[in-house]
C-alpha cells in the first residue's frame, strides 16, 4: 500500500491475519481557485488529533497519529503503519505513511495510484474519486478513493493522499475492508486530516 515492500509486507500481514481467522475518477477546482471536495473528502477537516490518539514519526519529519486500540505494525524503514483487528483477527483498518519516493507529483498522483497498485497486482482496480487542492495541517494534497483485490483476494476501499509538505512531501493511505468501512471510515478521515508533514 506504501512502497513495494511495504505492500508486499502488508499483503503478508493481511494473509496471516484473515488465514488466522480460519468508476470513474473526478477532480477539479471551484471558481476561483478554491478546491471541490468530492467523493467524500470534505470530511478531510484538518485539526490536530484526539488527546488520547498515539503518534508515530517518520525519519523525514512527518507524522502519522492513530486512534486507540490500532497497532503499530512492521513496515519498511523510513515508513510508518497502523492497523486495527476485529474479532478473530479480521484485519479492519490500515493506515500507512511513507516518503514520496518515486515520480509522484500532486499533478498525477490520480494516475499514478492506480497505475502504482495494479503494477503491485491488484486486480480490479477501480478509482471512485479524485480531488486536488485538499488542505492538511501543514500541507496541501492530492487525494483518490480507489478499490480492488489483492493477489491474496482480499478486497479494500483505499484512500491515498500525497501530500506537499512544508519540509517534505508524504504519502497517506487509509484502506480498510468493505465489510468493515462504516465501522471505520471516521477514524481514517480522522487520521488523514491530523496528519502532519
Amino acid at each position: 500500500m506504501g512502497t513495494a515492500t511495504s505492500r508486499v509486507a502488508y499483503a503478508a500481514l493481511a494473509a496471516a491475519v484473515l488465514a488466522g481467522a480460519g468508476g470513474c475518477g473526478s477532480s477539479g477546482q471551484a471558481s476561483g481557485g478554491a478546491p471541490r471536495a468530492r467523493g467524500g473528502f470534505a470530511r478531510v477537516l484538518p485539526a490536530p488529533p484526539p488527546a488520547t490518539w498515539h503518534a508515530f514519526r517518520i525519519d523525514s519529519g512527518a507524522v502519522l497519529f492513530y486512534p486507540p486500540g490500532w497497532m503499530r505494525a512492521s513496515g519498511d524503514p523510513g515508513t510508518a503503519t497502523a492497523t486495527l483487528s476485529g474479532a478473530h483477527g479480521h484485519l479492519l483498518g490500515y493506515l500507512n505513511l511513507t516518503p514520496r519516493q518515486g515520480g509522484e507529483t500532486l499533478a498525477n498522483w490520480a494516475r499514478f495510484r492506480v497505475a502504482h497498485n495494479v503494477r503491485e497486482g491488484d486486480r480490479a482496480v477501480m478509482s471512485e474519486a479524485s480531488v486536488s487542492g485538499i488542505r492538511f495541517r501543514t500541507g496541501t494534497g492530492t487525494c483518490v478513493r480507489d478499490r480492488y483485490i489483492t493477489t491474496s483476494g482480499a478486497r479494500y476501499i483505499e484512500l491515498a493522499c500525497l501530500v506537499k509538505g512544508a519540509v517534505a512531501s508524504s504519502v497517506i493511505v487509509a484502506a480498510s475492508p468493505p465489510r468493515a468501512w462504516t465501522r471505520v471510515f471516521p477514524a481514517l478521515y480522522r487520521a488523514l486530516s491530523a496528519l502532519r508533514t
